[in-house]
């Protein structure tokens, strides 16, 4: 079964960072392409970032290029997502997934919450 359990969400002022982490177990981590998402209150769920597996081919979304960076540590199976330069919008509940030709499979964590205000 897919397990995946995010963390490392909290309080941070515009300008500053975040690095959220997203443990993965129950499938062949290195094997499959990992997104993640966000959901801002009110809003409906989007794609931020994406990493694929043999090429590490990664897409961002328009809104977080060149400030956010997704990578991939196969031996830990885990993957995460570098914020920086975060502003009030990116405030949302993150959430990581795995994605089989463009759709995310699995069921979703609970997610991590990014609050971003001063």
């Amino acid at each position: 079964q897919v397990r995946l359990v995010e963390s490392g969400g909290g309080l941070v002022q515009p300008g500053g960072s975040l690095r959220l982490s997203c443990a993965a177990s129950g499938f062949t981590f290195s094997s499959h392409t990992l997104s993640w998402y966000r959901q801002a209150p009110g809003k409906e769920r989007e794609l931020v970032a994406t990493i694929r597996t043999a090429d590490g081919n990664i897409e961002y979304a328009d809104s977080v290029k060149g400030r956010f960076t997704i990578s991939r540590d196969n031996a830990k199976k885990t993957v995460y997502l570098q914020m920086n330069s975060l502003k009030p919008e990116d405030t949302a509940v993150y959430y990581c997934n795995v994605v089989l030709l463009g759709v995310p499979v699995g069921s979703w964590g609970q997610g991590t919450r990014v609050t971003v205000s001063s």
